[in-house]
């Protein structure tokens, strides 16, 4: 059986060619460094800027609006402050920005707090604003409604129904990322390859349906990530998808660490500021384990393949995961399962809230929202987590030591999870 050709055929050319990237990163991030200079030195600017998230409030009987804020021409995401209630902003607005003069670097690439003056609140009138207000008015409570416009159209989660998605173990489920594509990639190509090879047998027998169905998914997952106002999470997954497909395409081999790092590489040159991401650090950790369960597992059947994915990403993220989130509950149990279920909840329920009957779940999801749990606080330290991530790198290279990485996590997940049950 004829091999896959590699990305790199020598480990010179892989060397050579991440020095390359790395140098292109540290071009743009001069160039970042450029504008962070000119941006704090002007007194003030005008600008339109995209509502992340928006919640009250209130300190010593006064309150205000805390706004997580993006302005797509200053390429900048953060905090702000006005007077005006949430209910009464908009997705988008118009506003005088004063930059400060203290900022540093680290807080322009990442997320800083700058003082503004709201002078413009534009109207809804957008098609997603209108697909918000059809999901809405399907549920009665605030909670599912929120939930589904969560995971439909990436946006934020109130404060309350986000601690519990953390209880839950869920949190990977809302945030729209490769798993919600994979998810569309799938649906959108069985319903499309039937209707595709009709035509095909018909007119052009020559064409090869993989690839241009392929190429058709690529376009309707593209329209869906400007539709959902390109979410940074969305996107770098789609990139990836994107390269994964066009390297598929020319037969070279995508289950490798080479692949994994030239991605990263490349994320990081279009998008510098995913160096500070820990959402991006941790998708590019679950795809490397996915990535490793599927190679030495790649002789096993397909749909037993997928249950140990399911199960499998849940313990071996959990010390990585540990390392920055402490908490604990008996319910995070339930994830893998709860996972393995959203791949079919996910396209049906999307299908029902197009025929207005998307309540159909409203009483589970109730339910599930508002289960009481007991609570352990646990955090791995900084040296453990590194150790952990040196076995999981080291692990694409030894078969041993990708079983040893299995016994660690598995008896880091059994240590975690045995003060519940005893």
């Amino acid at each position: 059986m004829l091999e896959k050709p590699k990305l790199f055929l020598t480990k010179k050319q892989f060397w050579l060619s991440m020095l390359f990237l790395f140098s292109l990163l540290l071009v743009r991030l001069f160039s970042l460094y450029v504008n962070y200079n000119e941006f704090k030195e002007k007194p003030l600017f005008y600008t339109d800027v995209d509502v992340i998230q928006a919640y009250e409030k209130w300190s010593d009987n006064n309150y205000y609006t805390i706004m997580k804020l993006y302005a797509p021409l200053l390429d900048i995401t953060f905090f702000s402050r006005t007077k005006i209630r949430a209910d009464d902003l908009s997705s988008h607005l118009r506003l005088k920005l004063f930059p400060r003069r203290d900022m540093s670097f680290i807080d322009y690439l990442g997320t800083s707090f700058i003082y503004s003056n709201v002078n413009q609140i534009y109207k809804n009138t957008s098609l997603k604003s209108k697909a918000l207000n059809w999901v809405e008015s399907q549920h009665e409570s605030r909670y599912t409604s929120n939930f589904y416009n969560a995971i439909y159209f990436a946006e934020p989660l109130n404060k309350e129904l986000r601690q519990q998605v953390s209880r839950l173990g869920i949190s990977h489920l809302i945030a729209l990322s490769g798993f919600h594509l994979a998810i569309l990639s799938t649906l959108f190509f069985f319903l499309l390859r039937p209707l595709y090879r009709f035509f095909q047998q018909r007119y052009f027998p020559y064409r090869f349906d993989l690839l241009d169905i392929g190429f058709i998914v690529l376009l309707l997952l593209a329209w869906y990530l400007w539709f959902v106002d390109t979410p940074a999470s969305l996107l770098r997954s789609y990139m990836m998808m994107l390269v994964g497909w066009i390297l598929l395409f020319l037969g070279i081999e995508l289950l490798s660490l080479t692949f994994l790092i030239t991605i990263s590489l490349l994320l990081l040159i279009v998008f510098p500021k995913l160096l500070l991401s820990l959402a991006f650090w941790f998708s590019i950790s679950g795809v490397s384990y996915v990535f490793l369960i599927l190679y030495y597992g790649k002789n096993l059947n397909k749909y037993l393949l997928s249950v140990i994915i399911s199960f499998g990403l849940f313990i071996l993220m959990l010390p990585l995961v540990h390392t920055v989130f402490p908490l604990v509950t008996p319910l995070q149990l339930f994830s893998p399962f709860l996972s393995l279920l959203f791949s079919l909840f996910y396209p049906i329920s999307m299908g029902l809230h197009l025929l207005g009957w998307g309540a159909f779940s409203d009483s589970g999801l109730e339910w599930l929202f508002h289960l009481q749990m007991v609570e352990h606080q646990v955090l791995l330290s900084f040296k453990w987590g590194c150790l952990y991530l040196i076995l999981s790198l080291s692990a694409f290279f030894s078969k041993r030591l990708f079983y040893l990485l299995l016994f660690v996590a598995l008896s880091y997940f059994i240590g975690l999870f045995i003060g519940f049950l005893l």
